[in-house]
């Protein structure tokens, strides 16, 4: 489903699995993020973050990474992810739904490291991170990072919106504005996080290099239109 002037599709996958396999998009996200950050008046590292996952469904070939959701009721994968307190994404992992979503977070907070991210003492999350293994793997792997679990109020039940929460919830959902992440349609979880860094350096890149949006005037345009079918109409009479 390529547009006709572009290059065949198997040549753009070649190109995407270049990128991909050479971590040339997951580099590119952090380069960028650091100049939007400057722009929005923020330094450089950040020195809070949020944690959170989302499961998705994936296809009949999603490989060997999928599994069950049970609270969910979704069988797929899911996208356990960290972002500062702009909705920047600083860190993101494609296991199976089935995995636990604290387990989950030691894996991606693996792939940090405090020489990469000196100011970073606070990352908030809710409380299906309250687990002592997560605790204990911080306190001796990042013992300069302290997890804060935010709660559900007292006496609520059901949705409740927490503090904060909303800024990767609006990450997420700015991934979902791309049909191709609406679901995982690739059969490796490198290839779906390499969809979310392609999702992310094209918000980047507008949020550095904004275009302006065109007016459109629909009074005004469905008038033109219709006048100009008016027209046609009375030139094919007239032959």
């Amino acid at each position: 489903m390529l547009p006709h002037d572009l290059l065949p599709k198997s040549t753009v996958y070649e190109y995407f699995a270049q990128g991909r396999d050479e971590g040339t998009w997951a580099k590119g996200v952090p380069q960028l993020r650091t100049r939007v950050r400057g722009q929005a008046g923020r330094a450089p590292p950040p020195s809070a973050a949020w944690i959170d996952s989302q499961s998705v469904k994936t296809t009949e070939v999603g490989g060997q990474e999928r599994g069950d959701d049970g609270g969910k009721k979704i069988k797929g994968r899911t996208r356990p992810m960290l972002v500062d307190t702009i909705g920047l994404v600083l860190v993101v992992l494609i296991p199976s739904a089935a995995l636990a979503d604290a387990a989950a977070a030691i894996t991606l907070l693996a792939q940090m490291s405090a020489e990469e991210f000196p100011r970073l003492s606070g990352i908030f999350g809710d409380s299906k991170y309250h687990n002592p293994d997560l605790e204990a793997w911080l306190h001796k792997h990042r013992p300069g990072w302290r997890l804060e679990v935010k709660k559900r109020p007292e006496g609520t039940s059901g949705f409740t919106p927490l503090p904060q929460r909303w800024v990767v919830e609006r990450t997420n959902a700015w991934h979902g504005r791309s049909r191709r992440n609406r679901k995982d349609y690739e059969r490796k979880p490198t290839s779906s996080a390499t969809q979310l860094h392609l999702s992310n350096l094209q918000l980047l890149l507008h949020r550095l290099s904004p275009v302006p949006h065109p007016e459109f005037h629909y009074r005004k345009e469905a008038a033109s239109a219709g006048e100009s079918s008016r027209i046609a109409s009375e030139r094919v009479r007239a032959t």
